[in-house]
């Protein structure tokens, strides 16, 4: 197993555009995760986001000759999977379709497995219905733990828009899930 590598993020995509290929395999290794859980949970099928953050890391490969180093190296991987993510979603509403059997990998917590998945999947489901503005938002401030400056920055917005964004996602969701508040 090879060692971590401890340069930083903008250490690594200098290595990479000077011709050390491993180094981008290291960012990937950094940020992959987190990129496909942003995907997934913008897009809600994990077919979709793996195809989303692949694609994403494709043009992040070829474009970093174009990195202008005015956002961290992870907020600008992050734009381009919500790009990517924006432009599924445009592309699904233009071609409208039935999909049956979808499934959603959640996330872990305590209490009883049936309620849990019952909850998480009322959750995702709440977020689907969500503008995709609003659920951008709230996915990367409320559910993956970006400080709202730097999902700002993914989504290239002034920082009051995501306030309000995720304001107004809020409210949204709080009226779709109002039932479990009453089941509680």
């Amino acid at each position: 197993m090879p060692l971590l590598d401890a340069r930083s993020d903008r250490a690594l995509l200098a290595a990479f555009r000077a011709g050390e290929r491993q180094a981008f395999d290291e960012l990937v290794r950094r940020h992959g995760d987190r990129l496909w859980s942003v995907a997934l949970r913008v897009l809600r099928d994990p077919d979709d986001a793996a195809d989303v953050v692949q694609d994403a890391l494709l043009s992040a490969y070829r474009r970093a000759a174009g990195y202008r180093g005015e956002a961290e190296v992870s907020t600008w991987l992050h734009r381009i999977v919500v790009n990517r993510c924006i432009d599924r979603i445009r592309h699904e509403r233009a071609r409208p379709h039935v999909t049956l059997g979808r499934r959603h990998h959640l996330l872990h917590a305590a209490g009883d497995p049936a309620e849990r998945t019952t909850t998480r999947l009322a959750v995702v489901d709440a977020l689907g219905h969500l503008p995709v503005e609003q659920r951008l938002a709230v996915v990367l401030v409320d559910v993956e733990g970006y400080p709202v400056a730097e999902a700002a920055a993914i989504l290239e917005v002034p920082v009051g828009t995501v306030k309000s964004r995720c304001a107004r996602g809020r409210i949204r969701l709080a009226a779709l899930l109002g039932h479990l508040r009453e089941q509680a």
